[in-house]
């Protein structure tokens, strides 16, 4: 699953609802908003301010 951080708290996710792929906005853990497109996701969110998150396996010891 996708997922991108921007300014304000925002959370920004790529998921499957329903078998429709949809982004889910989340601030501060809260639902903001599904959005079918950029377009729609860009009335939420600062586009130019999201960044990937990318998660890293933990190291073995």
């Amino acid at each position: 699953m996708a997922r991108w951080v921007g300014g304000g708290g925002h959370l920004v996710e790529a998921i499957r609802l329903d078998g429709r792929p949809l982004l889910r906005v989340s601030q501060y853990g809260y639902l903001v908003a599904y959005c079918r497109s950029v377009a729609e996701l860009a009335a939420h969110v600062a586009l130019e301010d999201l960044v990937e998150v990318i998660p890293l396996r933990a190291r073995d010891r």
